[in-house]
């Protein structure tokens, strides 16, 4: 089956008069509803899609093509549930979360509410309340799509969605990306407000989106972020780019290995420059994070409330990270923004005479679903997998940086993802660099 076409080939076709927004509503829809999008939704909002689509103004960005919203992000008239049990029954939010405001205003058409870790605390992707989406790169196996943002991840790469709406905060973007073979990029967090979301860290959290394509990663960003992405036209033989020695490169299983490697020799014999370099601060990240880090302290102090009175709802698993954050001091909070703070200074400093660092987004392919279940005797193998899966992209947003993942596999290979990351601010740099790279790599 050929892969969908991405969100700018279609607006060409809408302007050519090939194709209309309330067609492509129905694709959408049809993908949607298909086995390869089993679990990947919580609510389809088929008719306000379709009445959406109609509306849309030609002109408007997305002229009333699909985008789909991660179950933690506020609807209007809807609750927003993030994944859970508890939280099903709380009120409607009264507006939708400026994230989904923009992609409607911009001419969206809201497909549906996307299935998701619960209160988006794993990068593995599994449910135990709404079932786990399969992940679409592999019919043969029922594979993990990656998390958390895992029902955003299958919408876009099996047709229902051409933007998925998600959160990153220590790779639920990209991880999922990397897994099902689409892009996903975490822009600087502070460009795009959080308001209206559930929140897990409100340090770490950025609220972004996955595409399948780079071009159509810079036209999500442009409207999330309203602003334009400066182009940048710096040839890839005057790149400078580096490989990072430390912790990225640890434990490759084989395909992503070798994906990794060919697409490093494609970069150099287009002229690209690439360094291997040592980041010594890494080796801090254990030290800096030995209490738990961001995510437990502030995802325990939204939830200690709910916690109490409805703690056997929740996943034990995500439960279980959460408490973490019980025992964190107010200064051990405070030594951590300050060590935090520090950490990105000495890395900057490093990072500074290159236009983007290389590394695999995540080391391995995706696992069987049946490895990691809900369940707990594969409780092992569950926090295995989540810390491997984590481990590398998470380093961007303690960096408070900005990084994108593209396809990197062969055909025929399962997905593997290229990241190309920066410091803060450095978006559009990584977006340039992005696109030549996705280019040398689709060539046969």
């Amino acid at each position: 089956m050929p892969a969908p076409a991405d969100l700018n080939a279609t607006l060409a076709a809408l302007r050519a008069g090939r194709t209309d927004a309330p067609a492509q509503i129905e694709l959408a829809l049809e993908a949607a509803r298909s086995p390869a999008c089993a679990h990947a939704f919580v609510a389809l909002h088929a008719e306000n899609a379709r009445r959406q689509a109609a509306a849309a103004a030609p002109g408007r960005p997305l002229a009333g093509l699909a985008f789909s919203v991660k179950d933690l992000f506020d609807v209007a008239g809807a609750p927003t549930p993030a994944g859970s049990v508890v939280l099903a029954h709380a009120p409607a939010a009264a507006r939708s979360a400026p994230a989904v405001q923009r992609l409607l205003d911009a001419g969206g058409a809201l497909v549906g509410r996307t299935n998701m870790t619960e209160f988006a605390f794993s990068g593995v992707g599994v449910n135990p309340h709404h079932g786990t989406p399969a992940n679409p790169a592999d019919t043969a196996t029922a594979r993990i799509p990656g998390g958390s943002s895992s029902g955003a991840a299958v919408s876009v790469a099996a047709g229902a969605a051409f933007i998925g709406l998600g959160s990153d905060t220590g790779g639920s973007i990209r991880i999922p990306a990397a897994l099902c073979g689409i892009v996903g990029f975490k822009h600087t967090a502070r460009l795009v407000p959080t308001e209206g979301a559930v929140p897990l860290s409100t340090t770490l959290d950025t609220a972004c989106a996955m595409t399948r394509s780079v071009r159509d990663a810079v036209l999500a960003h442009e409207i999330l972020a309203a602003r334009r992405v400066r182009p940048d036209p710096t040839p890839l033989a005057q790149r400078r780019l580096a490989v990072v020695k430390d912790l990225f490169l640890d434990g490759l299983d084989a395909g992503v290995g070798t994906a990794f490697e060919r697409a490093l020799q494609r970069l150099r014999d287009a002229g690209a420059r690439i360094d291997g370099i040592a980041l010594p601060p890494l080796a801090d990240l254990p030290a800096i994070n030995a209490t738990g880090g961001f995510s437990a302290a502030e995802s325990y102090a939204w939830h200690r409330l709910l916690l109490e009175r409805s703690g056997a709802g929740y996943d034990p698993r995500v439960a279980q990270r959460i408490l973490k954050g019980a025992g964190m001091t107010a200064w051990q909070y405070l030594d951590l923004v300050r060590e935090r703070a520090a950490w990105i200074e000495r890395m900057q400093a490093l990072m500074a005479p290159y236009d983007a660092l290389l590394s695999p987004t995540v080391p391995i392919v995706a696992p069987p679903i049946a490895d990691v279940a809900p369940g707990a005797e594969r409780d092992e193998a569950f926090f295995r997998v989540n810390a491997l899966l984590l481990r590398n992209p998470s380093v961007v947003n303690m960096l408070d940086g900005c990084a994108v993942s593209i396809p990197c596999q062969a055909p025929g290979e399962l997905p593997a993802g290229l990241m190309l990351w920066q410091a803060a601010l450095h978006d559009d740099t990584v977006l340039a660099v992005a696109a030549q790279a996705e280019e040398l790599l689709q060539k046969e």
